[in-house]
């Protein structure tokens, strides 16, 4: 059976003899742009690209702001400092996600708290959260509270899986009965639509990643977006190293941070931006290429969920137990073909082990089963 599927899978990805798990594609205006940026001598983070960029994204997602940041990983930080998380707050995350989710709320001195998932989106479960708010928070003056540890419950960063959309409007309704400010960290969901809204626009706060591996790239490169002009400006602020603008002063009025993205990089932006409609399609082809494939072979292939438009950022398929998937994974990479499991949980790492969870059933059961499989955009 695994010599089947690595098979398929190569039929899919023709003259490559070893195929990544997701590669980026340059078939549009990239080397023109950069050649203009580097024609101009603006490749910092002043320049025409980083302005056209953001108004790209903006006008893609429906957002009213967007502020380009060097990766996603700086835009969930900055975005977590803007709705106010501080030292010793607590943060309402999934466990199951990528390290960086969790490493950005530890950034700022805060505590994750791991909710569970649900097995159809493999993102946050509207369910555990409302059952772990109940269960453990109290409002003091309209500020929420978790009555086990006495922290202030600052912010809620439910994340979108493998570009699927999870239940973010059920999540932001329960948040703001507590007052949680909702940031969606939807940096593997761009192109990806909820109930006809795109991810990142539910909470105050969404960001987005363009790493190398992701549907578009900038080489790395992240955005911010939100409805909230005051929260785009602290944002602009804070991500120029919080200068006051001036002419010649060098004049600062808080810490801030150097997390502007260059110009060369929103070139590449850009470019692939022009592309980015036709890459959705190309990847949502593939993805009903494999649904049918594993269907026959009695494998789940985790589709879009109910009232989504996923952008199969990954393809992901589930194995009947961890020994089978690890059967699999072995026989994969040693044939020529890259598949990954799914990140280890994040409260079992060892700096988020101390960290309060809820009953994490499903991330544990997803966590031994999950692979994803080569979803890059064909070359036809």
């Amino acid at each position: 059976m695994f010599k089947d599927i690595t098979d398929f899978i190569k039929q899919q990805f023709p003259n490559q003899d070893f195929i990544p798990l997701h590669e980026p594609r340059f078939i549009g205006n990239e080397k023109k742009y950069l050649n203009d940026c580097i024609d101009s001598t603006y490749v910092s983070y002043v320049g025409e690209y980083v302005t056209k960029f953001e108004q790209q994204i903006i006008d893609y997602t429906g957002a009213k702001y967007a502020k380009a940041t060097v990766n996603g990983t700086t835009a969930l930080h900055i975005a977590l400092i803007a709705v106010g998380v501080d030292v010793d707050d607590e943060v309402i995350t999934q466990s199951l996600t990528f390290v960086a989710t969790a490493n950005a709320i530890a950034y700022q001195k805060a505590h994750p708290v791991f909710v569970d998932v649900d097995r159809d989106t493999m993102g946050m479960s509207p369910s555990s959260l409302r059952d772990f708010l109940s269960a453990h928070v109290e409002l003091k003056n309209n500020i929420p509270y978790n009555k086990t540890t006495n922290r202030k419950i600052a912010a809620c960063v439910p994340m979108h899986t493998f570009g699927h959309p999870c239940k973010i409007d059920e999540i932001v309704t329960i948040c703001n009965k507590y007052n949680i400010p909702v940031i969606e960290d939807a940096a593997e969901s761009l192109g990806s639509f909820y109930k006809d809204q795109h991810t990142g626009t539910y909470g105050k706060i969404g960001i987005l990643s363009f790493n190398g591996n992701k549907t578009i790239t900038c080489g790395g490169g992240g955005m911010v977006i939100t409805d909230d002009k005051n929260l785009s400006d602290k944002i602009t602020h804070l991500t120029t190293t919080a200068k006051i603008p001036h002419k010649w002063e060098y004049e600062h009025d808080e810490i801030g941070y150097n997390y502007r993205l260059t110009n060369v990089s929103a070139a590449l932006g850009c470019a692939q931006m022009e592309s980015l409609s036709d890459f959705i399609k190309n990847k949502r082809e593939l993805a009903a290429i494999y649904h049918d494939f594993f269907q026959q072979k009695n494998i789940e292939f985790i589709n879009e969920p109910l009232n989504s438009q996923s952008n199969y950022w990954l393809n992901t398929i589930l194995f009947k137990d961890g020994t089978e998937r690890d059967e699999f994974l072995d026989f994969s990479n040693s044939n020529g073909v890259m598949a990954r499991p799914i990140w280890k949980l994040m409260n079992t790492l060892n700096m988020f082990k101390a960290c309060q969870t809820t009953d994490l059933t499903n991330s544990i059961y997803l966590s031994e089963r999950l692979v994803n499989i080569p979803s890059s955009i064909r070359i036809k």
